[in-house]
């Protein structure tokens, strides 16, 4: 079993027929992915590459039994495309838009926080599941299928991690890009558990960056639950100057807590296979495995 996205989800794209909608949905399609339709306000009963287009989530739940929504909706208007999506059913909800004020996501936090649905993301490259369902913006070819689940602040990193993975001649079962916001709605800790819980998965990789302590819980997690499955982590961050944002808004470091060394001491503390370089996450994969 894979995590979130599998060949039997029923998706859809808010901010469908936008350009961001269009290309990364072209994309999805062309990788396999079940993509029953899109949403667009007042562009409803339209069709978009072969797919209808709906005004509301609503309809889309209703026409299509929707039930995970990837976003491409402007950062304004981003935090009501997720509580939509929330308000009318959608289960997996896989923000990519970056930019969405804080202040936004606070209310957003709260109110799905009374429903029956996961957010992924915002800011974030999105959930593959390789070979069945590829729900975000990573490139859909390094992925192969397997039993190494993958959990990253970082985008650009979760594709090194897989590249490496598959070149050691092991796959992966679901890769989960968490996001680089302060607030988001998956953390470390929460993908790590679905990992965990998944029988197919047999090993996992935890890449975090500096900033905020979602790395440091989640070790902390992994040890109090025995260590079920071998996690090699890693650390971005490791020359950022303190205080300084780096690439990402939730990436700074504000105390001695927050650095890639410390953090990483955590993860080590935890009984986590940690790396100091992204270069070595393949190779540590393949030992652990052995």
């Amino acid at each position: 079993m894979s995590v979130l996205v599998n060949k039997n989800s029923n998706i859809i794209v808010q901010g469908f027929t936008g350009g961001e909608g269009t290309f990364h949905a072209t994309q999805m399609i062309e990788y396999g992915t079940n993509v029953v339709g899109g949403v667009t306000p007042g562009k409803g009963g339209q069709f978009h590459l072969e797919k209808p287009v709906f005004n509301t989530v609503q309809d889309a739940v209703d026409k299509v039994a929707a039930d995970t929504s990837i976003i491409f909706v402007p950062p304004a208007f981003a935090a009501d495309a997720i509580m939509e999506a929330a308000a009318a059913g959608i289960k997996v909800i896989i923000c990519i838009t970056e930019g969405i004020p804080v202040a936004d996501m606070v209310k957003v936090k709260a109110y799905i926080a009374t429903k029956d649905c996961r957010l992924v993301g915002p800011n974030c490259p999105g959930v593959i599941t390789p070979e069945e369902a590829k729900v975000g913006i990573m490139p859909g070819f390094i992925f192969k299928k397997g039993a190494v689940g993958i959990v990253s602040k970082s985008g650009t990193l979760t594709y090194e991690a897989a590249d490496q993975v598959v070149k050691q001649g092991y796959g992966i079962t679901t890769a989960i890009g968490i996001g680089g916001d302060p607030i988001i709605g998956t953390t470390t800790k929460d993908a790590v558990e679905l990992l965990m819980n998944d029988d197919e998965t047999k090993c996992i990789v935890m890449i975090g960056e500096i900033g905020g302590q979602l790395e440091a819980e989640a070790a902390q997690w992994i040890k109090a639950t025995g260590n079920k499955k071998p996690v090699v982590g890693f650390i971005a961050g490791q020359t950022a100057p303190k205080g300084r944002t780096m690439g990402h808004a939730g990436a700074i470091v504000g105390g001695k807590d927050d650095t890639a060394q410390a953090k990483m001491e955590i993860l080590r503390e935890n009984g986590i296979h940690v790396v100091d370089s992204p270069a070595k996450i393949g190779a540590k994969v393949a030992e652990v495995l052995g």
